[in-house]
């Protein structure tokens, strides 16, 4: 054994220098204290000692007991740590590092191919950044969306970057590197949407003060002809307003931040940093639910969205463009939940249609918002009706009961679901023949 370390290592094995002069340490230690319990005894008197003397008297046994092992160590059990210093390219008994001679040019090469690096980096206990720690870096690019204002040249610069970690990890294929964008897009859709629904809920409560505590002069001309439409328009132009002061103050990222008071923050709660900041956060969902599409599993987006009651609630109050984001959301996850190859459970099909349809139904219906051609909502009344039909009896009828309730009070014909109503109400007869 102590001659093939000797070959392999190129010197003779032997105690490693760390080894030797932690040794080296503890004797003289041992040796200091020997000295200071010997002169302390000296000098007071040798047949009384303090309690000092007993502690340092104890203290030097336990130091020479140290020694005692260590030596027996360096006597007994050289080769195993001989051996490992020469595996590890260990320690000179200088200090200075022994590094391992370069490996040859094929072996670089077969380092530089993608598999093998990637096998590396999984299965190898080496000092590079590991899978988990990409996760970590993407996480935070999604995370500074929300933070980042959309005004901010920055903005488009940090979506760029996660757009491409999540390209790449997608086409490398390899599966935790498809866990690392599961995960981070889960993650994001998540935050996200809960920043919507917290914007959107703290307007509807702006809405509700600026209503109540409005001047007199508002509140006379609202008793006028067309008061209602009066009021709506010069609190627009008010808005108009408000939005061009901002401007001519200044936008930039800092003075927006710090009347703000960052993402979510109290500055939100103007009609004008509350709308552009809800906009902003349902177009990130919007982009987010397009990477779902691609890159991820879609049905962690089904999920999270069949429970976001609170949030289809406030959607109903919001403003046309929020709410042409959060209409093509819809759109996209019930037109993928049709699809035959992902078994989406009962639960979240019947949530997700009960919660969003009311939203189809009131949302507004200008030349752009929601921004849904005439092919995109047919397709999307095709998917629904599969979505229904495959549902048991019961559900479709929660569905489509209410569905009608609010069709019949929208002013949109869209989404009409006429013939999946009829298709319901066909099946129920055969039941009762």
């Amino acid at each position: 054994m102590s001659r093939d370390l000797d070959i392999a290592c190129g010197y003779k094995a032997r105690p490693s220098g760390w080894l030797n002069s932690i040794f080296m340490e503890t004797v003289n230690m041992a040796a200091k204290t020997l000295v200071s319990v010997a002169s302390n005894s000296k000098a007071e008197n040798p047949e009384k000692w303090k309690a000092a003397d007993h502690l340092r008297f104890m203290v030097m046994l336990m130091t020479w007991f140290t020694v005692w092992v260590l030596r027996a160590l360096v006597d007994h059990f050289p080769f195993n740590i001989g051996s490992q210093q020469c595996l590890a390219g260990g320690l000179s008994p200088a200090g200075s590092l022994d590094l391992p001679p370069p490996p040859p040019s094929s072996a670089l090469t077969t380092l530089s191919s993608p598999s093998s690096s990637w096998d590396l980096i999984v299965h190898e206990d080496v000092d590079v950044p590991s899978v988990k720690a990409l996760g970590r870096a993407l996480s935070h690019v999604l995370a500074l969306l929300n933070e980042i204002p959309a005004t901010s040249r920055k903005y488009q610069f940090a979506m760029a970057m996660a757009d491409k970690i999540i390209e790449e990890n997608s086409r490398d294929g390899h599966p935790e590197l498809l866990h690392v964008n599961r995960t981070a897009l889960a993650a994001a859709f998540d935050r996200t949407a809960s920043l919507l629904y917290s914007s959107l809920q703290r307007g509807s409560y702006k809405e509700e003060d600026d209503y109540s505590s409005s001047g007199w002069h508002m509140r006379a001309v609202r008793t006028f002809p067309l008061g209602s439409y009066l009021t709506s328009y010069v609190k627009g132009l008010s808005r108009v307003l408000g939005i061009a002061m901002s401007l001519v103050d200044g936008s930039t990222w800092g003075s927006q931040k710090k009347r703000a008071g960052g993402v979510g923050g109290e500055g939100y709660h103007g009609d004008y940093y509350g709308d552009v900041l809800a906009e902003k956060l349902a177009q990130e969902l919007l982009w987010l639910t397009t990477k779902f599409r691609a890159h991820g599993d879609i049905c962690e987006a089904f999920e999270q969205w069949s429970y976001a009651s609170g949030l289809a609630a406030v959607s109903l109050t919001a403003t046309p463009r929020v709410q042409g984001f959060i209409v093509k959301i819809s759109a996209i996850l019930i037109t993928e939940m049709a699809t035959e190859n992902l078994k989406v459970r009962r639960q979240i099909k019947f949530r997700l249609l009960v919660l969003w349809l009311p939203l189809l139904c009131h949302a507004g219906n200008g030349v752009a918002y929601p921004v849904l051609t005439s092919f995109e909502k047919l397709e999307l009344e095709r998917a629904m009706d599969e979505v229904i039909s495959s549902l048991p009896a019961m559900d479709q009828e929660v569905i489509l009961t209410n569905w009608l309730q609010d069709f019949a009070e929208s002013p949109s014909d869209w989404p009409n679901l006429q013939f999946t109503y009829d298709r319901w109400c066909q099946f129920t007869r055969k039941l009762a023949t």
